[in-house]
This record gives structure tokens, sequence and C-alpha cells, in this order.
């Protein structure tokens, strides 16, 4: 076994995914603290992708900036993921628990994160014959990230590799459902607003009639 910093751990699994996890299990390691600074550089990522990439790259036709979308793709899609993988391992005899898979998701983001800043940077400097660089760091970025994110849930729930699978499939499924599930939620309490809102508008009217 190895001992680490803090920052360390997060370069151990990220180099070495297959035993960094096992490792960062058995010791009993991870920042949550970390893992939030990591999200918030996501989010980040997020905003250089739409705001700051190559005009010969950009393909974002929205002139105004709108933020909302963004923290959805980064913050409310992480949460959703952690929350959907806990349950649906809940019911698979996971031996994960919400912080470690929060912790474990987190550290499995940070090549997707690092490859998005060098391909927006690199994007300002290069011209469309040259994409092939661009477009290299995006995917080298989403295939790291993919690798250890299975490496995680299969060293935090101490699964097999098919059921690791298995329970990734599940979880993106559990996430449908609950983003689905909010915005139902978010559509009724809307029209609770507006249904409170229209009594209390008609009320005032009339008494000040």
């Amino acid at each position: 076994m190895y001992e680490f910093s803090t920052l360390g751990w997060v370069r151990h699994v990220i180099f070495h995914p297959s035993e960094g996890f096992e490792d960062l299990r058995w010791k009993k390691q991870g920042s949550v603290t970390v893992s939030l600074v990591i999200i918030v550089l996501l989010f980040i990522a997020m905003v250089a992708n739409n705001r700051m990439v190559g005009f010969a790259f950009n393909t974002n036709t929205v002139k105004v900036f709108n933020v909302v979308p963004l923290i959805v793709q980064s913050v409310v899609y992480f949460i959703t993921w952690c929350v959907g993988n806990w349950c649906i391992c809940t019911l698979l005899d996971g031996e994960g628990t919400f912080r470690k898979i929060l912790i474990y998701s987190a550290y499995a983001l940070v090549p997707y994160i690092f490859c998005s800043y060098i391909a927006v940077f690199i994007s300002n400097f290069i011209i469309l014959d040259e994409s092939i660089w661009f477009t290299f760091f995006t995917y080298l970025g989403l295939g790291w990230s993919a690798v250890l994110m299975i490496s995680a849930m299969k060293a935090v729930h101490q699964y097999s590799l098919s059921k690791t699978l298995l329970s990734i499939l599940l979880t993106l499924i559990a996430m449908l459902l609950i983003l689905f599930l909010a915005i139902l939620l978010l559509s009724l309490f809307q029209q609770v607003y507006v249904f409170v809102y229209t009594i209390y508008t008609e009320i005032a009217y009339r008494i000040r009639g």
C-alpha cells in the first residue's frame, strides 16, 4: 500500500485506475472538499467550452449567455449520478456509501476536466485543418474518465466487471427517471404558484375595489 497526500491520491487513481481506487478504498482515503472543488472545475470547464473555445470550433449559436443549462450539465447531472448510483447499488448489494460514490466519481472526472481545458486552449491557436488535435483531447478526456469511472464503481461497490457495467447502465436509467420526476415536480410547483398567485391577485383586486 502507498501513502499519499490528499492531492497525491487523486494523481494515483488517475494514472493507476485498477489498483488506485482499491488502494483508496482500503486506506479509507478521499476528500469531500477536493471532490467539491473538482465539481466546481467541471462547471468552469463547461463554461469555457461554451464561451472560450476558438471561433472556428465554436458551434454555439446562442448569443445570450445562460448559466443555468451549464449548472444542470455539470452540478445537477453529477448529483443525479451519485443519487442514482447509490439507489441502484443499494438494491444490488453494493458496499459503497453515498460519500464514497461522490468522492470516487469526482476523482474519475479529472482527466475529462483537464483535457477539456487543453482542448479549449489549443482551439484558439489552431485552424480547422488541425482540428484532429481538438478532437483528440476531447475524446481522450472522455475515454480516460470512462475507464476511471468503471474502475471507481468496481472498487467502491466490490463488483465484478459485468456487474459494474450493469450497475452503470441501471444508474443511467435511474438518472433519467430522477430528472423526469424532478421536471414533473417543478412543473407542478409552478402551476400551484400560478394558481395561488392568481387567487391572491383576484382577492387583492376585489378588496381594493
